[in-house]
């Protein structure tokens, strides 16, 4: 593993993305870090962030909007994605059956990770359709 320089802005694109859990884009933590580091540029944002990815300190994920998102929470989970309002929910591991019911076959080599998304409205968007 290689040693890193300390990075003030590095540093504060890692808590403001620990502080979030709205899953978000590179543009969206770009605006956030500007109010501390007006001079950042969206080149540094993601560069940090994709170092942070290979570090295996975030993950980075696309979920069919054509936008990366990131995410702090490096644990195993799920995501569910709201078609109507795009906000994208985490979901524990343990509301999934083990996903080893979900082969028919032996698969075809050893996987060693996975991701899973659910795509539907979230229940605020449902109240809302209700309310209306």
């Amino acid at each position: 593993m290689r040693t890193l320089k300390y990075s003030r802005q590095r540093e504060s694109i890692k808590n403001c993305l620990m502080n979030r859990t709205d899953h978000p884009t590179a543009d969206a933590l770009y605006l956030s870090i500007r109010e501390e580091f007006p001079n950042i540029s969206l080149g540094t944002v993601y560069r940090n962030l994709n170092l942070l990815v290979e570090l295996g300190e975030i993950i980075k994920f696309t979920c069919g909007d054509g936008s990366e998102h990131f995410d702090f929470t490096t644990d195993q989970h799920y995501h569910f994605v709201c078609r109507t309002c795009g906000k994208i929910i985490d979901l524990p591991v343990s509301m999934v059956r083990s996903t080893s019911d979900f082969f028919t076959e032996e698969m075809p080599g050893h996987a060693e990770t996975h991701a899973l998304f659910f795509y539907g409205e979230c229940n605020h968007c449902m109240e809302s359709k209700l309310e209306s």
